[in-house]
Parts: C-alpha cells; sequence; structure tokens
C-alpha cells in the first residue's frame, strides 16, 4: 500500500476489511507519509459513517517509523514495544512474539513466522500457512 511503504493486515470479514483498505489508501493518499493521521482519520470515519460503524474488522498498519492498531471502535494503538497481533489467534501470536523479540536475536520476519506457527498450534482458527509481507 502507498507504493509499497506502508503494509497492512487484517482480522474480520474480508469483504470489510477490503473495503477499509481501500479507505485507508485514500487517507494515505490525503496525507502521503503521515501513516498516523491517516489511520486516526480512517478511524474517526469508521466510527462515525453509519454504515461503515457495521464492518467487523481490525487492521494492523505499519510503516518504517510506526505500527497501529486501529478498530471500529475508534480506537488507534501504538504499541510501547513494537510488537501487535489481530485476531483469534493475536494474543497467542503476541505473547510468543514478545518473548521471541526479548529472549533471541531472530529477525522480525522469523519472529513473525515463529509466532504464527505457536498460534496455530492452540488456536484452532489460526492455520499455519503464513505468507510474511515485509518492507523493502
Amino acid at each position: 500500500v502507498a507504493k509499497g511503504r506502508v503494509v497492512v493486515g487484517f482480522a474480520g470479514g474480508v469483504a470489510d476489511a477490503l473495503t477499509l483498505l481501500e479507505l485507508l489508501e485514500a487517507k494515505l493518499d490525503a496525507y502521503p507519509g503521515n501513516v498516523r493521521r491517516a489511520a486516526v482519520e480512517l478511524a474517526r470515519e469508521w466510527r462515525t459513517d453509519r454504515i461503515l460503524r457495521r464492518l467487523e474488522a481490525m487492521l494492523l498498519v505499519g510503516d518504517r517509523e510506526s505500527l497501529l492498531m486501529v478498530s471500529g471502535n475508534g480506537d488507534v494503538i501504538e504499541p510501547d514495544d513494537g510488537v501487535a497481533a489481530i485476531g483469534s489467534g493475536g494474543s497467542y501470536a503476541l505473547a510468543a512474539a514478545r518473548s521471541l523479540v526479548r529472549h533471541t536475536e531472530l529477525g522480525a520476519e522469523d519472529v513473525v513466522r515463529e509466532a504464527l506457527v505457536v498460534a496455530s498450534e492452540i488456536c484452532i482458527y489460526t492455520n499455519d500457512r503464513i505468507n510474511v509481507v515485509s518492507l523493502p
């Protein structure tokens, strides 16, 4: 997204998430280089619009400077430790990722992959077919 400068992940309904992704892309075009502002504006519109309010999804939005969780409740949360997870297995993946970051020298892609494997072993709704996308 944003010419390869922003990575977005989602949890929830695919159609809802893709609708939100389109809105996020428009916000990123309106606020180029400012992911935080684009995320806040998306959350504001998502929360206040009568139709968008019904969309059931969560987004993880990241660039080289920030990682943000965006929800339909109007929340835009930036984790203190740079580690975030969403979805049914998100709590398991988050715990595993934090442990790996603190106690290993793994790179970000390997932390993501291993944390998702752990989550898939615990949560029946999380699969182990993992495709990790990273910024260049």
